[in-house]
């Protein structure tokens, strides 16, 4: 429990880090807010535990993303946050929309390149 504890401040410290550098857009949605709906998928994609409650944060997400510049916003925090922690599964993570039952328009993976995003 500690170190999923540990593990969730790494990850909010660097979204946190990520929000404070990223150039300011259009985007509703922050690195913050994608944080909060993806924590139930953290034991999921750490190899710690179930899938769980994380297909409602995946879909929640999902449905915040209502323009461009949010899905790139998005796909940026995402592309930061499996970077920074090196205990994601990235295979887990980069599945985890097929896993929820929805079709985005990018991979999940550290080499995305956020800037093709629509």
């Amino acid at each position: 429990m500690a170190s999923l504890t540990k593990a969730m401040c790494v990850v909010f410290i660097a979204a946190v880090l990520v929000a404070a550098v990223a150039p300011a857009a259009e985007a509703a949605v922050g690195c913050g807010t994608v944080i909060s709906y993806l924590a139930p998928c953290l034991p999921y994609v750490s190899n710690r535990g179930p899938l769980g409650n994380c297909c409602g944060g995946v879909q929640g997400l999902y449905g915040a993303a209502k323009s461009t510049a949010d899905r790139q916003a998005i796909c940026g925090c995402l592309k930061s946050l499996i970077g920074s922690y090196s205990g994601i599964n990235t295979g887990k993570a980069a599945g985890l929309p097929k896993q929820c039952g929805l079709n985005i328009p990018y991979k999940i993976s550290p080499s995305t390149n956020c800037a093709t995003v629509r």
